[in-house]
């Protein structure tokens, strides 16, 4: 549903209509001195407190209430309009678009915040000491909040996390960022699990990041061949089993490397790489494998299982004795 659609929903416009009437009544009466009796109780001495150079009576805090509502419910539906205005922008990367939108927000709701302490008669000059106290809340209470604020801002100037890349943290959690908040960042994982992560975790963690600047990825296939198979063969099955592929990249082009002599079978190595990691690798690496399994049946090349002979050079006469009889008693 559009933003207009919304605005001007019937339960909407009656809700608006309600409080913007109340209000109105309100100020109307005050004019007309009808709640002059009411303003006269509320602000009685005995009611009232002071606070450094302020009285604070009921009175001032139901008019203060009052016009906070009021100017903070005005700047939220700017808010939401110029976050509306500033999605329609096409020609803007989303990461420039997060960023000028909060800065919007912000901005709006500082200004309206003013206004407000202004209207209640406030003097701003008070902000100093409001500061101060919003400074001592951040040094004790709110410095993860903080710092996930400023993380999503730097995320979102520096662009080394967007909305629709590929990530993985740490901790093993891997997915596409869907969402970047100014707490959080929204990561949708492949099995469908939609995983908040605090802005701080991508500035202060290691953070791989498959779609910074390209999208493609590199698909590792390890396999075993036996010490009878024609080594250069089997590396040309290998390279054309990649290059059939239909996602295999061209460039940079499929390579395989001999990579040593084990146990039971000779090693090799198959890299080849996708153009887009974002629609999956596993895949590809498994088609790519069933089709070297064909190859090397149709060639009759052996993919070898650990086998191990066991000699016995010594073993004491009971058992040797035991053994003679047991092969006696079958013949």
């Amino acid at each position: 549903m559009s933003f207009t659609s919304e605005f001007f929903h019937p339960r909407t416009i009656l809700a608006k209509a309600l409080i913007v009437g109340a209000l109105a009544a309100l100020i109307w009466a005050g004019y007309n001195g009808h709640l002059i009796p009411v303003r006269e109780f509320l602000n009685d001495e005995r009611l009232t407190l002071e606070f450094m150079d302020y009285k604070i009576s009921p009175y001032t805090v139901l008019k203060g209430l009052l016009i906070i509502f009021g100017f903070f419910w005005i700047s939220s539906l700017v808010a939401t309009q110029a976050e509306k205005r500033i999605a329609g922008i096409s020609r803007m990367r989303v990461s420039n678009r997060e960023l000028l939108s909060k800065a919007a927000t912000l901005i709006i709701y500082f200004i309206f915040f003013v206004a407000a302490l202004d209207m209640i008669g406030i003097d701003l000059k008070a902000l100093t000491v409001l500061g101060g106290a919003v400074g001592i809340g951040i040094g004790f209470g709110l410095q993860k909040i903080t710092s996930n604020f400023i993380s999503g801002i730097i995320l979102l100037a520096e662009k080394s996390v967007e909305v629709d890349d590929l990530i993985e943290l740490s901790d093993g959690i891997q997915g596409f960022v869907r969402h970047t908040g100014a707490r959080y960042s929204l990561v949708e994982t492949f099995d469908g699990k939609e995983v908040m992560v605090p802005n701080e975790d991508f500035i202060t963690a290691r953070v791989i990041n498959w779609t910074l600047t390209n999208k493609q990825g590199r698909v590792e296939i390890m396999v075993g061949v036996s010490y009878g198979a024609d080594l250069d063969l089997v590396h040309k099955l290998l390279l054309e089993a990649a290059h059939e592929h239909e996602r295999c990249a061209k460039f940079p082009e499929p390579v395989c490397y001999l990579d040593g002599f084990g146990d039971s079978s000779i090693n090799f190595t198959l890299h080849f790489w996708v153009a887009d990691v974002t629609e999956g690798r596993r895949g590809p690496k498994s088609d790519v494998q069933f089709t070297i399994w064909r190859k090397f049946a149709e060639n009759g090349v052996e993919i070898p299982f650990p086998q191990r002979d066991l000699h016995i050079k010594s073993a004491p006469k009971g058992l040797l004795a035991e053994t003679n009889e047991q092969k006696s008693d079958e013949a």
